[in-house]
């Protein structure tokens, strides 16, 4: 009789079968038709509302940039190679653009040249010299430099590179290279967390082989490991370049914003878009100089796709 009874509490406790779960309902809320149509909707949903937004976005500021020489009659190559930007000249008003393309490309390109070797330093020390507890320490460090806000780094490099400039350079120490140290500064995490997660991507028995004929732990690196992750490494390098040429509060500054074309890395310059934060404050819509900066804004957005090409043609070509 004991076993029984023991028998039947023990029933009683077993899970609920699929029967009777259907009948409370349990299981009809999760195998409802409409649901995994719910689903698929909201995610189709997003995203298109991303594609929407890109398109949105490319032909907003083509539409703006193309005013100029739609509607104002610039000449589009003297905007583009010109040299002198004078739009508040009450006669013959001056529209060269290319000081600011210049910049731009000087301070990305400066910036990646500083920055490179000390991200795939640390690249290499965190994924191959020190795997685990070099990725305990670097990786706070990183993450620290990413969430720095921009207006924190340009006081700095006012702080502190813009009076090194001063004191061993002479001038007024604003110029290309303070602007370059800041932003080099700026994209070291981006290059040097991409580049890490591409060493680590590396198969291990690329390393056994090499160690398998003789080869050092330096050699496999340099010989082995870096030539593998090559195309991956110049993607990060790529991201890099193009996160410091959209930046805009850091350089400007630090850089001078001269409306000139610079002669060398210790002048004064400015860049695409330290001079559309500083001017579209002061112009009214529909305006000459209103126009001339949406075209500025265009040139920056044509150069960023650039990178965005470059990226993927570098994504296909990966090894590992």
């Amino acid at each position: 009789m004991n076993t029984r009874k023991a028998m039947a509490d023990s029933a009683a406790n077993v899970p609920a079968g699929p029967s009777l779960l259907r009948e409370k309902g349990i299981i009809k809320r999760f195998t409802d038709r409409y649901s995994e149509s719910r689903g698929k909707a909201i995610i189709y949903s997003s995203a298109f509302l991303m594609i929407i937004a890109v398109v949105a976005i490319t032909l907003f500021l083509t539409l703006q940039g193309l005013r100029s020489f739609v509607i104002d009659h610039l000449n589009i190559w003297n905007f583009l190679t010109g040299t002198e930007w004078y739009p508040d000249r009450a006669s013959n008003p001056q529209f060269g653009a290319f000081p600011f393309i210049f910049g731009s490309v000087a301070v990305t390109l400066l910036a990646a040249l500083l920055a490179t070797p000390i991200a795939i330093g640390t690249a290499i020390f965190m994924a191959e010299l020190a795997n685990k507890w070099g990725q305990r320490i670097m990786q706070p460090v990183i993450e620290i430099l990413v969430g720095i806000p921009s207006v924190v780094y340009g006081l700095i490099g006012l702080s502190v590179f813009v009076p090194l400039m001063r004191a061993h350079f002479g001038g007024s120490g604003f110029n290309l290279l303070a602007g370059a140290l800041v932003v080099g500064i700026m994209i070291l995490p981006t290059v040097a967390s991409i580049a890490a997660d591409s060493i680590r991507a590396v198969p291990d028995k690329l390393r056994e082989a090499s160690y398998a004929i003789g080869g050092t732990k330096w050699q496999t690196i340099w010989k082995v490991v870096i030539p593998a992750a090559g195309s991956s490494l110049m993607t990060a390098i790529v991201l890099g370049m193009s996160r410091a040429f959209g930046e805009a509060l850091a350089v400007q500054m630090v850089i001078g914003n001269a409306r000139n074309l610079p002669h060398s890395i210790f002048d004064p310059s400015a860049t695409l878009t330290t001079i559309i934060t500083l001017s579209m404050g002061n112009t009214t819509t529909g305006s000459v100089l209103n126009d001339a900066l949406w075209s500025l804004g265009l040139i920056l957005l044509a150069i960023s796709y650039i990178f965005i090409l470059i990226i993927r043609y570098l994504s296909r070509k990966r090894v590992v």
